[in-house]
């Protein structure tokens, strides 16, 4: 199925969260076969049809699933967009052609969806390139993660130092590693830093799940305010990712939120929600514990800083920042401390401060595509390196969390063939993630404090 060249090449994306469908649906119009390196699916009219991609939706069924206004701040339009479970979705893969398959899931998810669609497209013919990668920063589970993700056409690296540690994983157990593409974080841009904002600002990049102890959230919230307190000629903003009630990709059981009720914060410190490039647009000094923000940031020459006030530990990710030049404490923030990246430790990390070369990061990736779709005789089967023979005692777990058989088929009471909600089934749905998410929120810190005594 070579790209055409009189009509815009099909990508479809699945995503099971907000974050993992903004990285699929903007790594997909940067990808895209005879597409621009720019990023051709944010939000806005579409522009030149002959070029600009047509991208499918698909939203896999679970407790993140984005809400109607999570979906809105990604600000990535799709020309469909509908929610399914990993059956319903094979299901359309059988009878869909696309050209390109960006799997935007949890390791576990991309490995049953591979063994899914590699039993579907086993009669061979044409199929779409299976691409698939990380949403932002590596800093656990790299081998876990890595194997699970093996077998798509492309796994995509944001940076170098990534595509070295993946291939070096791939090696180290004889799996192939020809697939590691070498790309770079697709929602990085936005205008250079060129000075300090009236007020200055000062932003938190809230995490869902770094740190996860009450203790440890409301010593960070603590500073911030008292940074606030501090400073009253600074605005101090706590960038939230999700509402309380919503899911993002990781569980977040306290939120800031409810925290933050117990404090009384000065009048320059405020919560605020949206798309984080319009938050950095005003930032003078960005602070997290490792987000991926920091990279975003770093990538507009914005003062960042990487908080060490909790030790620099594998738990919290901010390992990743060691020899970055930008970790620091609050105290060192308050004493006015503004830190300086090492260029060669950004330049590893696939980010280009000011943006310099950034547009071309795609291009190795979209060549890949271009020469995998011309192939003559079409792609060859998907191969995971995980097998029945291979990991007999852990894929099919796996496989069956998505209600698939060893051999990638669906199991028995697997979900009817795909059909519209009616409202009785929306509503009963909508009521179940709300009693889940009110369980992981409420009940479970509850039951945790109860069981310390």
């Amino acid at each position: 199925m070579p790209p055409r060249t009189s009509e815009p090449s099909r990508i479809a994306v699945l995503a099971d969260s907000d974050t993992r469908w903004k990285w699929g649906a903007l790594t997909a119009g940067r990808i895209a076969p005879g597409g621009q390196p720019g990023p051709s699916m944010e939000a806005g009219p579409r522009g030149d049809a002959q070029v600009a991609p047509v991208l499918d939706g698909y939203l896999l069924r679970g407790r993140a699933t984005p809400t109607p206004r999570q979906l809105a701040e990604v600000g990535v339009r799709a020309d469909s967009l509908r929610e399914v479970t990993a059956v319903e979705f094979l299901r359309a893969m059988a009878s869909e052609k696309y050209d390109v398959l960006v799997l935007a899931l949890v390791g576990g998810g991309v490995q049953a969806v591979l063994h899914g669609l590699k039993r579907i497209w086993e009669d061979g013919g044409e199929r779409p390139v299976v691409v698939t990668g990380y949403v932002g920063v590596v800093y656990e589970k790299l081998a876990d993660g890595l194997l699970l993700r093996h077998g798509a056409d492309l796994v995509l690296a944001n940076s170098r130092q990534d595509a070295e540690r993946f291939r070096a994983v791939y090696d180290g157990v004889g799996a192939d590693a020809s697939s590691v593409t070498e790309v770079a974080l697709p929602f990085l841009g936005g205008a250079p830093y060129t000075g300090e904002h009236d007020p200055y600002t000062v932003v938190f990049a809230a995490q869902p799940s770094v740190p996860e102890n009450r203790k440890d959230r409301t010593y960070l919230l603590e500073r911030l305010v008292r940074h606030a307190r501090l400073h009253p000629e600074r605005e101090v903003l706590l960038k939230l990712r999700s509402k309380p009630g919503e899911h993002t990709t990781h569980i977040e059981e306290l939120p800031y939120q409810k925290l933050a009720q117990r404090l009384d914060p000065p009048d320059n410190f405020r919560l605020v929600y949206g798309n984080m490039g319009e938050v950095l647009d005003r930032t003078d000094l960005m602070v997290t514990v490792s987000s991926t923000a920091a990279l975003e940031s770093l990538h507009r020459s914005i003062p960042t800083v990487v908080l060490t006030d909790l030790g620099v530990r594998e738990a919290l990710g901010n390992h990743h920042f060691v020899g970055s030049g930008c970790l620091a404490s609050w105290d060192q923030l308050d004493a006015g401390h503004r830190p300086t990246p090492d260029e060669d430790w950004v330049a590893r990390q696939g980010v280009t401060a000011g943006g310099r070369s950034y547009e071309r990061a795609f291009d190795t990736a979209r060549d890949r595509i271009a020469r995998l779709l011309d192939r003559p005789g079409g792609l060859p089967p998907l191969t995971p390196y995980y097998t029945p023979a291979t990991a007999p005692g852990y894929l099919p777990g796996i496989l069956a969390r998505h209600h698939l058989g060893p051999d990638g088929s669906p199991l028995p009471g697997a979900p009817a063939p795909d059909r519209e909600p009616g409202p009785v089934r929306q509503i009963v749905r909508r009521a179940a993630r709300g009693a889940y998410r009110h369980g992981v929120q409420r009940v479970a810190p509850v039951i945790r404090r109860m069981g310390d005594l």
